[in-house]
């Protein structure tokens, strides 16, 4: 385009360097942000080929069990004892096997508290508990008690405890695709978490004097042998949760016979266990589910819960045994208490009819019944249209002791009202993610199966990202922060040195940072993946590409990573590297905008331009000053001064000039003419990356008509220079203010120099007034609202 001249009008300084530029100091070496991962990821194989798929010769070992157990409401023991039927599907032959023993880490000399660091602070002292973090385990014998290990034969089997792991020594190896069963009795005092913490425990309530148990790893089970970690047998420190295998569960569950039991799996003795009552309710609630506004059927009702609840362990004699069987499930959890309400719904989940259950004390109303069930039907949907469809027959959530935790089919979940039946909004919105959060996980990692106890954010990011998407699903509104970029900045603000990589072992991820580490900002990558890098239609079906290749199957990182580029056509490994292997953040900074316009050539506009910039350039202060002396000058009083120039125009349009434009058009192609006439403004964004990880650049420009436009560019812009580029920006109309991520989409560390020209940001303060007292502040709005209007207090519980 040499025909078009470029001319500088205002705004900035610089000269013309927008298509090339001299290199900087960053330019030098190279710039391996865009290189490809290569070497960092393991080898494609016939195990885990280059596409992210399984090879031809991937295997997965499992474990068949069927267990009898018995919950003494009395002393809060377990007794149980299980067959195990191993299947060794790998190439090796294999002499010993390897089980976790989980209740071992409650033991005071095991290794998940020992390890603990701890502390004491001179100045405000310490407790018991900063000074040694098993304090209150001291005494309490928790912990598996292994009585026997036999083989089929009845014979007893060599067997070595290393705290949370234990060795099963075979007489012979299983060979490569045969199996071996053996049996194991154990038994256990179960924890009271409330105390203890841990994920699974009882709660006793001292006004009743009755317990919820939410039991969980409660039985020795077998860990995976894989082909990228041979025994996955690292000890359980509490922090990484389980790595675990898939197998056909049959579990029979002897609790008091007031108790309601709720487990892993269908029920197959329902005759023998509920009442007829309770089956006719069973049956009514087969039928809803589908319909907007169906709310659940009480098969236990809290009138029911009640009168149970009036009994004491130990007041009840008899027993009944609950049998549940569940098909290629990881794990088994259940949950018993005479103070459960149970309530179920059987909605249609992609073409098939699915449980959709809560288990609940009357603690938990008026919350729970009004939200838990819808809460689990609604999860199951949404998670079955973004993955696959949800494959087991039913899905429990379950309140007692444990904030959130997650099992196949059974999720234990927080959020209690206050003890009048109020809540606040916190409380409410608490209750709708972690129910949406811990059913969720039947996803990842129940059904995909990664391993937790190296990887968390294989299952907690995966989740928390889906999470969002439900919880937006349920209500626009929900403060969906999991997934919001802008809400990840201030962790990504931390100094690097307090941060590990997402890539980084569960267990060694830092103090405090679990949360933000694991869960949301992997969960934020990959709302930015949906949003800004790939966009939705990409992701979503690369997504869902990843889970259905790796349902039932156990994916590393390298196949998820490997997965969503294959499926989508769309190279990511410079933002793997940027946001799961590296520590630094995102802040990219618009420097300076230089504005230029292209010339038309037209005189009759360029040079009433002329005309008008010489003007303003004459137009001092001196020359203001002279105008009322003008015309005493001598040029002014003696015409014999003046001669042609004092007449002269330099800026009247001449014949000329007409013709010299005309000729000018008359050698322009279409296109450059379109532009020669258009009066283009053609804008230089200088930008830096400042932060380090190169992210897509999105620009606001708000014009001087009050409309406003966006641009974006892929992060493709920093592979030459991933520290200082140029862009150039053509608009038809002039721009007023630039702004760099005006819709928060990157998690820019520092918003405040994407503006251009600068805006300056106000320092907020707030006028207070020391509220006298604490009682009204203590109160959430429900209880406010119940002051003022006492007319409609109520017990707020159904």
């Amino acid at each position: 385009m040499q025909k078009i001249i470029l001319l500088m009008a205002s705004l900035a300084v610089s000269t013309w360097s927008a298509q090339a530029q001299a290199p900087t100091p960053s330019m030098q070496h190279a710039n391996t942000r865009f290189e490809q991962l290569g070497p960092s990821l393991p080898t494609p194989n016939t195990f885990r080929t280059a596409s992210g798929a399984p090879g031809k010769d991937y295997f997965q070992n499992r474990a068949d069990y069927d267990i009898k157990v018995t919950l003494d409401d009395l002393t809060q023991k377990i007794t149980a004892s299980e067959v195990i039927t191993y299947h060794n599907n790998s190439a090796d032959a294999l002499p010993y096997l390897w089980l976790q023993l989980d209740q071992n880490l409650f033991k005071p000399d095991a290794i998940g508290n020992v390890a603990k660091t701890s502390s004491i602070n001179a100045d405000r002292g310490a407790s018991m508990r900063q000074i040694d973090p098993s304090a209150g385990l001291a005494g309490k014998d928790y912990g598996h008690k292994i009585t026997s290990v036999r083989d089929q034969s009845g014979k007893a089997l060599r067997y070595t405890i290393n705290q949370t792991m234990m060795r099963v020594d075979l007489p012979q190896a299983v060979a490569p695709g045969k199996s071996v069963t053996f049996t194991i009795d154990w038994n256990f005092k179960i924890i009271d978490s409330k105390a203890v913490g841990g994920r699974s425990g009882y709660e006793f309530f001292p006004k009743d004097g009755n317990y919820i148990y939410e039991m969980a790893q409660w039985f020795p089970r077998l860990c995976a042998y894989n082909d990228v970690n041979g025994w996955q047998n690292k000890q359980f420190l509490g922090q990484g949760e389980f790595t675990l295998i898939f197998g056909n569960y049959k579990v029979a569950i002897t609790a008091p016979s007031d108790h309601v039991v709720g487990a892993t799996g269908e029920l197959q003795n329902p005759a023998q266990v509920l009442t007829a009552t309770q089956q006719k309710r069973w049956n009514e609630a087969k039928l809803r589910g589908d319909k907007p506004g169906e709310n659940p059927i009480q098969i236990v009702t809290q009138a029911d819960a009640e009168s149970a609840e009036k009994a004491k362990p130990g007041d009840v004699k008899g027993t009944k045994t609950w049998i549940y069987k569940a098909d290629n499930v990881r794990d088994f959890a259940f949950a018993s208490s005479r103070k459960f309400i149970w309530d179920a719904l059987q909605p249609t989940v992609e073409g098939k009819r699915v449980w959709a259950m809560s288990l609940y004390p009357k603690e938990a109303n008026p919350l729970w019944g009004q939200y838990s069930t819808r809460l689990v039907a609604h999860t199951l949907k949404s998670y079955s249209r973004r993955t696959i469809a949800y494959p087991y027959p039913v899905a429990y959530s379950v309140h007692g002791p444990i904030g959130g935790m997650e099992y196949p089919m059974m999720s234990f979940n927080g959020a209690r009202p206050e003890a009048d039946g109020t809540y606040s909004v916190g409380t409410k919105n608490f209750l709708i993610s972690v129910v949406i959060h811990e059913v969720g996980h039947n996803f990842f990692p129940m059904i995909v199966n990664s391993d937790e106890r190296q990887w968390s954010w294989m299952d907690e990011g995966l989740n928390s990202f889906l999470e969002g998407l439900a919880c937006l699903e349920w209500d626009a509104n929900f403060p969906a922060h999991g997934i919001d970029p802008q809400y990840i900045v201030p962790y990504m603000q931390v100094d690097s040195s307090q941060q590990v990589p997402i890539m980084s072992s569960s267990d060694n991820i830092l103090p405090g940072t679990f949360g933000p580490n694991a869960y949301t900002k992997p969960a934020t990558a990959l709302n930015i993946l949906r949003e800004t890098v790939m966009g939705r239609e990409l992701f979503d079906y690369a997504f869902k590409e990843y889970a259905r290749r790796w349902a039932f199957k156990s994916p590393e990182p390298a196949d998820f990573f490997r997965t969503l580029e294959d499926a989508s056509g769309v190279d990511l490994d410079w933002f793997w590297k940027g946001w799961f292997f590296g520590v630094q953040p995102v802040d990219q900074s618009l420097v300076k905008v230089d504005w230029f316009q292209a010339s038309s050539q037209n005189p009759e506009i360029t040079k009433a331009d002329a005309r008008k910039a010489a003007q303003q350039r004459m137009n001092t202060i001196s020359k203001q000053r002279d105008a009322l002396s003008k015309d005493e000058t001598v040029v002014s009083m003696d015409s014999t001064m003046r001669d042609f120039y004092n007449s002269y125009d330099p800026y009247a349009v001449t014949d000329a000039d007409k013709k010299k434009y005309q000729d000018y058009l008359a050698s322009l192609s279409a296109e450059e003419r379109l532009l020669a006439e258009a009066g283009t403004n053609f804008y230089t964004l200088s930008l830096q990356n400042k932060g380090g990880i190169p992210m897509p650049v999105i620009v606001r420009m708000e014009f001087e008509d009050g409309t406003d436009s966006i641009a974006r560019f892929p992060a493709e812009i920093w592979r030459f220079n991933d520290v200082s580029i140029k862009k150039v920006i053509a608009t038809s109309k002039k721009v007023k203010q630039w702004t760099l991520d005006p819709f928060y989409e990157i998690a820019d560390i520092n918003t405040e120099d994407n503006s251009f020209p600068p805006v300056a940001q106000p320092t907020r303060f707030q006028l207070f007034k020391q509220q006298q007292g604490r009682g009204a502040a203590a109160l959430n709005p429900m209880q406010q609202q119940r002051q003022s209007s006492p007319a409609k207090q109520g017990t707020g519980r159904n």
